[in-house]
């Protein structure tokens, strides 16, 4: 039996079980208490009560337990550890440290009813303060900080629930040294004792001053992401799309690329191959901004498809509130959440194990209000410590034979400002990354172009939108080409149709496992697309002058604009590539 279970209020005993939900009766206990259930003390949930009827999602497997046995009662909600060591660590859904558990086991098949603390309780951190006796404090505010990793500083902070909003308190006492995250180290004037490690309730959100309009891009290193459809820092995004299309793959490339300080990855209901790819790739992988370990500012939740049901629907709230405490220190932090569309599943199947009405294709009725408490949790804020932070949420969905309009999909639609729609057409075509471009859209642009524009270049909206409708254009070309034939097009309309070419595959396409071309940098993104714009410029004045199509088609020049990404020097290279575009075809009248 877990020691935690010690701390109990008042037992009952099974009445009932059915997959992950068990019945109790005659137990003590408030909604969202944790509890012990059986012989075995698994963990679980409390999720419904009525009169002296108890109902409790399990997040262990159930099988062998029957009626009668005990279920005890911890008197506390669903809450993880925090404090340094979340980093560099791979948990399950109900945050157990998966290598702890497997040193526990000797095995990696973990038994039921086993236990571990989020964070190593014995490990000794060197604590630095930061604040001197007879300093103010109010909540959140920063008392010293720990080197978690080589990347990240862990900044050790008065808990929130200490004082009251508003309140400060003098410190009386602060340590300096190696200490357990246990052991005190500052004490303030009203009894309050601060040590590393704090404790939250998973669904609660942690208290921030004010939620802002966020100006700065998430940039992600994928052209077709950071050129035509960006994602702020604080932002939100979905990435839908059928089996095969490139989810995953994609999720992977925004972990290891993004310019987020703190990656918190949670792999939700996913086959158990690709989360193994995740846990064997991470820990090998350089940081690109730093050449460290990436791990050392990663934390991966892996809770697999053959994972107990309840902990899936738990591990999406775990993985928020621990990117919240990092958001808290003043860091940017980015969740991928792989994928929402299983924690759906997750919550449909308890919910249908209760018997509750359901709602549409069986989910339960309070879906969209489920998703938007997930994605409403993300943003970019002022801390009630004075710092800014945010966390970026960008969850995978996989609707069901890639339809679109199932409810998983619409209801995520609803609330995020950036979709990314995956298209199987395009993956079985081998482009890649496979996102529409006809169908994803982001809200962040008009607010994110002044920095694109002091960054970058200040007419990166212009070379935006003159990208965008040459791929509309072309998208109604095709159309008639495929009744007519791209012969019987107009000369103009056919040379559209050899620049949008050049867009999809040179621009639009994406080697991940390329050395080079897997990160571009919005510099370089910038300068393939005023290539382009180049040849398109110069084309159409050879063409007016009246050279044929399929000389301007032919120039030598132009297929080396299909090697601009992966280029290292490429400045060099595209200034050198426009010149001999621009004196090719005007030699030609």
């Amino acid at each position: 039996m877990s020691q935690t279970a010690q701390t109990v209020r008042e037992d009952g005993v099974i009445a009932s079980v059915s997959g992950p939900v068990v019945v109790a009766r005659n137990l003590d206990a408030r909604m969202n208490d944790v509890v012990y259930v059986g012989e075995e003390g698994l963990m679980g949930e409390v999720i419904e009560i009525e009169d002296d009827t108890t109902t409790i999602q399990v997040y262990e497997e159930t099988s062998g337990i029957s009626p009668g046995e005990p279920v005890e009662n911890t008197g506390e909600p669903l809450s993880v550890d925090l404090g340094p060591g979340l980093l560099d660590t791979i948990y399950d859904g109900v945050q157990r440290p998966l290598d702890v558990l497997e040193d526990k086991m000797g095995s990696p098949y973990l038994d039921r009813g086993v236990d571990a603390p989020g964070i190593e309780l014995d490990k000794k951190w060197e604590f630095e303060p930061a604040v001197e006796e007879g300093d103010e404090v109010g909540r959140g505010d920063v008392v010293g900080v720990v080197e978690e990793t080589v990347t990240i500083d862990h900044k050790v902070m008065v808990p929130p629930d200490a004082l009251d909003e508003g309140e400060t308190a003098e410190v009386v006492d602060v340590k300096s040294g190696s200490f357990t995250v246990e052991e005190t180290v500052a004490e303030l004037d009203t009894g309050v004792e601060i040590r590393m490690r704090q404790e939250w309730p998973v669904r609660e959100a942690r208290p921030t001053v004010e939620k802002k309009t966020p100006r700065t891009p998430l940039v992600s290193g994928q052209r077709i992401l950071d050129g035509l459809f960006p994602i702020a820092k604080g932002g939100t995004a979905a990435i839908p799309g059928p089996f095969g299309s490139g989810k995953t793959v994609t999720q992977h490339q925004l972990a290891k690329y993004a310019d987020a300080d703190i990656i918190i990855y949670v792999g939700c209901g996913e086959r158990g191959n690709e989360m193994t790819e995740v846990i064997d790739d991470f820990p090998e992988l350089e940081d690109p901004a730093t050449g460290n370990p990436l791990m050392a500012r990663t934390s991966l939740i892996a809770n697999t498809s053959n994972m107990p049901v309840a902990a899936r629907e738990s591990c999406v709230y775990t993985g928020i509130t621990i990117a919240e405490f990092y958001r808290d220190m003043g860091y940017d932090v980015a969740l991928m959440a792989d994928s929402t569309s299983r924690w759906a599943e997750a919550m449909r199947e308890i919910s249908s194990r209760l018997e509750e009405m359901p709602g549409e294709e069986g989910y339960p009725a309070y879906l969209a209000a489920r998703l938007s408490q997930f994605y409403e949790r993300a943003g970019y804020f002022d801390n009630i410590n004075g710092t800014e932070g945010s966390v970026s949420a960008i969850g995978a969905v996989s609707p069901p034979g890639g339809d679109f309009s199932e409810p998983v999909t619409q209801n995520t639609l609803r609330i995020v400002k950036t979709f990314w729609a995956l298209d199987a057409d395009l993956a079985e075509r081998r482009h890649f990354p496979s996102i529409n471009w006809n169908e994803s859209y982001s809200l962040y642009k008009d607010q994110l172009d002044p920095w694109f524009q002091e960054e970058v270049a200040d007419d990166w909206p212009e070379k935006r939108q003159w990208a965008v409708d040459v791929l509309d254009e072309e998208t109604e070309l095709q159309e008639i080409v495929q009744l007519v034939g791209k012969d019987a097009l107009p000369e103009d309309q056919q040379l559209t149709l050899e620049v949008a070419r050049y867009l999809r595959e040179a621009y639009l396409q994406q080697n991940a496992f390329h050395p080079v071309d897997t990160y571009c940098p919005p510099a370089k993104t910038y300068l393939m697309l005023t290539t382009i714009e180049t040849l398109n410029d110069e084309a159409f004045d050879a063409l007016e002058a009246g050279v044929p199509i399929e000389e301007i088609i032919d120039i030598d020049s132009a297929p080396k604009i299909n090697r601009i990404g992966v280029q290292e020097d490429y400045e060099e290279y595209v200034d050198e590539l426009k010149s001999e575009i621009t004196e090719e075809l005007r030699s030609l009248y």
